[in-house]
């Protein structure tokens, strides 16, 4: 079966990619120079026939070109991604005569990192990117990304079809498509605490805990009863707590407004979503600030949390940590991990939004793929990244890895070979612009409450209503920086209760919102909304 849809492909792809491009050539149209500019990466030239075409009217690939993809995450050191990159480098050169590099921007300062790369003026071909939480119609507006209209349906025609019309809709800036979505996955990234569900029983927790109440008793219980364990063993990047903390406990929604390490900024409620709201300015952040002050001073994190920088996952996996604070697929991977290296430890998840049902749909644009603006190769890059989504062989060597090492098939569900060792076998690519569920293989170990969580979240679940705001920064740029710095000069302290008095660090870093112009930005956020509400209440 997996023979026959190969050779589908393979035969369709090759049919459209020997599509005449009347007066088109293997230049793009939206950047001659930088396309025409010698390949640095391949250092070579090679031809081999069986990819080549000088005709004209035909693609040409006859120059080897290697192709750069920015992914976010560490780099792995086991020597697994230079064995599956030999395998999907060999079928690349064959389809399209390049060749993949990835390059990783490390979770270390990766905000940082990241935007620096895109600031740099760097040719970058392929690069992760999200609406919702890198940055991505911030660097739209600075020129970051090429515009892909003219490029998608010539050079990757499959992914140009399959996404629908009002998809591409909430890809766009001024009315040039800069990404690619994911919007053909299914996941959900709603955040949360993953915790243990046996030590919250013998705590006497006997219901799921679905508010910081009892999640405050479940900490105390660890910290008297567990000796050696830190309650929330979390580090200085560790600011989720905040955003969680507003779902929990108010009708917000965030909006994708860039105000640095936290978001300040969201719709008021769904009913209200074009009003523009701060839960800052009212009792919800002096509430959460008192909260996290207590919770400091009850020892449920490191005395030096704001200079800790280890790693909270792998505490909560050693048993040296009671939770860890992440997304929905985060947890459904962790609870088969915890069930081998914990076992008995029946981890469980507390959603913010099981508190009073706030949650809205993912944003389909929260994974997604880029072209940047100087790429020399964006027609290849192009072509690469259909392969690695369209093409079951390419997708599945760089979602899964190699079959037999990483993974093996029985009766259509993926499972680990026998002797897979975690650290001598691990594989990722951290590809997150481009799976697609037609490609997917299910996991045989799958948590068995996946379905039940789904349902659950599917119940209460309401549209994104930011997919096609796009705030132009430009009016407020200045104010803007100022808000960020101050974020991330006073946010820490008051996130981990080390602030001095909760009420007056509040009072504080109100007024030195104030002071830099917050009223000002609330107000073009405000002016922009009123416009978006326009934009789509004349679209329906």
């Amino acid at each position: 079966m997996v023979m026959k849809t190969k050779k589908v492909w393979n035969a369709a792809i090759a049919g459209t990619l020997a599509l005449s491009l009347a007066a088109c050539s293997s230049t793009s149209s939206t950047n001659n120079t930088a396309t025409n500019a010698p390949d640095k990466g391949s250092g070579t030239t090679n031809k081999p026939a069986a990819t080549t075409s000088a005709d004209a009217g035909k693609i040409d690939t006859s120059e080897f070109q290697t192709i750069s993809y920015v992914m976010l995450g560490d780099k792995p050191k086991n020597g697994q991604l230079e064995k599956v990159m030999d395998k999907i480098n060999a079928i690349l050169k064959q389809k399209v005569n390049a060749k993949l590099e990835i390059k990783w921007v490390e979770w270390a300062d990766w905000q940082t990192k990241y935007n620096l790369l895109l600031a740099s003026g760097e040719p970058v071909d392929l690069i992760t990117v999200a609406t919702d939480w890198l940055d991505t119609w911030q660097n739209a507006q600075k020129g970051a990304f090429m515009p892909l209209d003219k490029l998608l349906p010539t050079y990757a025609p499959q992914t140009w079809k399959e996404v629908p019309p009002e998809n591409w809709a909430e890809t766009k800036y001024k009315n040039q498509i800069m990404l690619i979505p994911e919007d053909h996955y299914t996941q959900w990234v709603n955040h949360g605490f993953l915790y243990r569900g046996d030590w919250a029983k013998e705590f006497g927790i006997t219901e799921p805990i679905k508010d910081w109440e009892t999640l405050g008793k479940y900490f105390q219980s660890v910290k008297d009863k567990k000796p050696g364990v830190v309650p929330w063993d979390v580090n200085s990047t560790g600011t989720g707590s905040i955003g969680g903390y507003i779902n929990s406990y108010t009708d917000a929604i965030e909006m994708p407004v860039n105000t640095g390490m936290f978001p300040l900024v969201y719709g008021k409620s769904y009913d209200e979503k074009y009003k523009a709201y701060s839960p800052f300015f009212d009792d919800t952040f002096v509430n959460y600030a008192k909260l996290m002050k207590e919770w400091g001073d009850k020892g449920f994190w490191r005395d030096d949390v704001l200079n800790y920088k280890g790693d909270n996952r792998q505490a909560l996996e050693a048993g040296k940590s009671s939770v860890d604070q992440h997304h929905t697929q985060t947890f459904l991977g962790e609870r088969i991990k915890m069930d081998k290296l914990q076992p008995g430890s029946d981890l469980q998840f507390f959603p913010f939004s099981a508190t009073r049902n706030n949650l809205v749909s993912m944003s389909i644009t929260h994974g997604g793929t880029s072209i940047g603006a100087k790429s020399k190769h964006p027609e290849r890059a192009l072509m690469v990244y259909e392969l690695i989504r369209q093409d079951p062989e390419v997708y599945k060597l760089m979602n899964y890895g190699l079959e037999g090492v990483q993974y093996v098939i029985k009766d259509g569900k993926r499972y680990r070979p026998d002797g897979y060792d975690v650290q001598r076998d691990d594989f990722y690519s951290n590809f997150w612009g481009g799976r697609i569920d037609k490609n997917e293989i299910p996991d045989g170990n799958e948590y068995a409450g996946k379905k039940d969580i789904y349902a659950s979240y599917d119940k209460i679940k309401k549209p994104y209503p930011y997919g096609r705001f796009v705030f132009d920064k430009a009016p407020v740029s200045n104010e803007l920086t100022a808000i960020t710095q101050i974020v991330g000069q006073k946010g820490p302290a008051i996130i981990f209760g080390k602030a001095g008095d909760p009420v007056k660090a509040v009072e504080d870093f109100r007024a030195k919102l104030k002071a830099a112009g917050f009223d000002k930005v609330m107000g073009e956020i405000q002016k922009q909304l009123d416009a978006y509400k326009q934009l789509v209440e004349s679209s329906k």
